[in-house]
């Protein structure tokens, strides 16, 4: 299945979508995280806000009374540094782990600016992509603009010291971090991370707020996705912090699954009525879109329904 990713055409698609988002919302010096910005949403739980602009993730940092775990790092060394900072800002305990929610450049392909003593942690499936995927994508992602290729420059991909089946569970000194993997979803190896007694849960990008989900390649699911989002609903999170946008609550998982359900709904009743995928995809890049104008990157709209399309 990876195999078949970087043909002509997943290529002319990806660099057409992903180079929009990386002119949308461009800031000088490419998509950098901000510093100074970092709030405090639970006793010792930090986010470092994305800011809404494209390229940026939100990213955790987790403080317990023997250790700190970040979760994310930002797209290259650069950004990197700056969560560091931000991180020292708020706890000098050691930073013990970097919790990666998926492979993508912007996520954490910042991991080898972390301490020495810094172990980073993901699925085992991540893990796998990461090795199969991941110099294709810093090449793919050095296409964009000149300031995410010099973001990308000088990184070295960092082989996950801690990789995980399922789950896995990590004390981090009067505070327990689970760490759940679930169906491949944005991509095969998507991470939540979720603190049980505070019901914070980190969704990663299968959780965003007011973006159109994003399904990059084959290994891309929406039926694992919405799979994903209905099982995390049962741990009932009192607050999410998404991939991208605002700090919410579960309404931002069951905007997405209303949202995934009304496109293949759409999709399906089109080519019940016999219309070519090209005459579907055409409608729904105009239809659904007037349906959620206060989302953003609707270049997405088009993937997800061929996505469904291929599958109905």
């Amino acid at each position: 299945m990876t195999g078949h990713f970087f043909n002509p055409r997943n290529i002319s698609l990806l660099l057409a979508l992903l180079a929009a988002l990386s002119v949308s919302n461009a800031r000088a010096g490419g998509p950098m995280v901000q510093p100074g910005h970092t709030q405090k949403i639970a006793d010792g739980v930090y986010v470092i806000p994305d800011q809404r602009v494209n390229l940026v993730p939100n990213i955790g940092i987790i403080a317990g009374t023997d250790a700190v775990m970040v979760v994310d790092t930002g797209m290259g060394p650069k950004n990197a540094e700056i969560v560091l900072a931000e991180v020292r800002k708020v706890t000098d305990k050691p930073i013990r782990y970097l919790a990666i929610t998926h492979f993508h450049p912007e996520h954490g392909m910042g991991a080898q600016s972390f301490p020495e003593e810094t172990q980073v942690v993901v699925p085992v499936a991540q893990k796998q992509e990461l090795a199969e995927k991941g110099a294709q994508y810093i090449e793919l992602f050095k296409g964009f603009s000149p300031d995410i290729a010099a973001l990308l420059a000088d990184v070295k991909l960092v082989t996950p010291h801690i990789a995980f089946e399922k789950s896995m569970e990590i004390d981090l000194g009067g505070r327990t971090v689970q760490l759940l993997y679930l169906h491949p979803g944005h991509t095969r190896g998507d991470m939540f991370v979720y603190l049980p007694k505070e019901k914070i849960l980190f969704g990663g990008d299968l959780i965003v707020d007011r973006f159109y989900p994003i399904l990059p390649d084959p290994d891309a699911s929406p039926t694992g996705w919405m799979d994903s989002l209905n099982e995390l609903k049962q741990l009932a999170p009192a607050m999410i912090v998404p991939g991208h946008g605002a700090v919410g609550d579960a309404h931002l998982m069951d905007a997405l699954l209303a949202y995934f359900t009304d496109v293949k709904t759409r999709v399906g009743r089109l080519k019940s009525d016999g219309k070519s995928l090209e005459a579907v995809s055409a409608q729904l890049q105009k239809d659904v879109p007037a349906s959620y104008a206060n989302w953003d990157n609707p270049e997405w709209v088009k993937n997800l329904v061929e996505k469904f399309y291929n599958t109905l």
